[in-house]
């Protein structure tokens, strides 16, 4: 009996593999060949991390300390590829690097304590279901929504001690990155069953969409609001050329958060904002043919420099659009074609170049001459989550998110 019970198992395991193999060969070959050279970048990037405790940002900047706001990026890659590969070595990685992070839960010197603990300890809960992990989760969260502002009913992004160390004065500012870390409260509420994160949340983007964007739908990086009145003071910026231009990352910010947030809403005023920050960026008459943008749409200088992570940002995002859109052919169709133009060797680097980080050509902060035409973690980030949710599109797949559009449920 116990031999037949073997012989099962093994011939289980072994049609298991089979079908993987099969699957993986009805894949394009520009997807394959993207992450497995994706995978050699990030596994040459481990040993480093894991002796210094620090964590890849960029080739200008090397490794930072895990307080940088780009510190959640590879653990959350590493969770991406522990996904597409169904290899538990992959997911032991991913473990060790984002167990680096769990003091970050406490950090509540500014908002992107969402990019830090969603985009690691977010993945790996979503994959494993550590009852850990949904804790960390709900604690950042209380980190996040103490940033929260009633008068303004919006989470201020920057504490006075860090707008000091900058060129501009703000009373109480509030950037278009904001919208991304919206999801990880909008999980919380879900998690912990308490809707005052959802309603932190709820009330961020619509302020936003409000006073954060101009006729055209485009929008400026920073708002800058009277703390004690809750009025809008000026539209203004730390990246993008000035403040009435249009950065191409916070453009991106903006379309993945409007999404995500009628995901986490089913508001139709957030689909169709974010349809019409879609439009802006697809038929911006300064996006290349390759539709890999400059680092703002309208940037004076003649020639500049690119954004992939802007690039890959736009792709994760259009694919989830597709999915809620009547225009939704149309985006899938543009969004593969960013991806395949990125897989190209214009932009995807060789394996043991490029400093181990997967994508070439994406820019930081221009203006300020800050990883400009360089590598960027969080480039990776989301263009490793756009082959996954392009993979869901076309094999019918769950999306990967933690929560669906029509799931409550943790």
């Amino acid at each position: 009996m116990r031999f037949i019970v073997l012989v099962y198992a093994i011939s289980i395991f072994v049609f298991a593999g089979c079908q993987a193999k099969a699957e993986q060969e009805k894949r394009p070959k520009w997807l394959v060949n993207a992450m497995s050279v994706a995978a050699l970048h990030l596994d040459n990037m481990k040993t480093e991390v894991l002796q210094t405790g620090k964590m890849p940002r960029s080739k200008e900047r090397g490794l930072v300390p895990i307080e940088d706001w780009t510190s959640g990026f590879y653990a959350g890659s590493l969770w991406y590829m522990y996904e597409y590969t169904g290899e538990e070595k992959w997911a032991e990685l991913a473990t060790q690097v984002t167990d680096l992070l769990e003091d970050q839960k406490n950090n509540r010197h500014d908002h992107d304590v969402g990019f830090r603990i969603f985009c690691s300890f977010g993945n790996g809960y979503r994959l494993k279901k550590d009852p850990h992990y949904k804790e960390v989760i709900i604690t950042a969260s209380e980190s996040l929504g103490s940033r929260f502002n009633s008068t303004l009913g919006l989470i201020r992004s920057w504490d006075d001690a860090l707008i000091q160390t900058m060129d501009k004065g703000f009373d109480c500012p509030v950037i278009i990155d904001n919208m991304m870390n919206l999801e990880m409260l909008y999980a919380a509420s879900r998690l912990s069953k308490n809707n005052k994160f959802h309603n932190i949340s709820v009330s961020h983007a619509d302020k936003t969409l409000v006073n954060h964007y101009r006729e055209d739908y485009s929008c400026p990086h920073v708002v800058d609001y009277d703390k004690k009145t809750g009025k809008r003071i000026k539209m203004t910026f730390n990246n993008g050329y000035n403040e009435t231009s249009a950065w191409s990352r916070g453009q991106g910010w903006g379309l993945y958060g409007y999404t995500m947030s009628y995901r986490a809403t089913k508001d139709t005023a957030y689909l169709k904002h974010a349809e019409k920050i879609a439009s802006f960026i697809i038929n911006n008459p300064n996006l290349p043919k390759d539709r890999i943008p400059y680092w703002d749409y309208r940037a004076p200088e003649t020639p500049t420099a690119r954004d992939a992570s802007a690039a890959a940002l736009n792709a994760s995002a259009l694919l989830e659009l597709s999915l809620y859109s009547e225009n939704g052919e149309e985006y899938f169709k543009i969004a593969e074609e960013i991806l395949r133009n990125l897989s190209t060797p214009e932009y995807l680097a060789k394996a043991g170049e490029n400093g181990h980080f997967i994508l070439k050509h994406a820019t930081g902060n221009f203006r300020r001459n800050s990883e400009v035409d360089n590598t960027l973690s969080y480039a990776d980030y989301y263009y490793l989550e756009a082959i996954l949710r392009y993979l869901s599109i076309t094999e019918n797949k769950p999306f990967p998110v933690l929560y669906e559009l029509n799931n409550q449920s943790s």
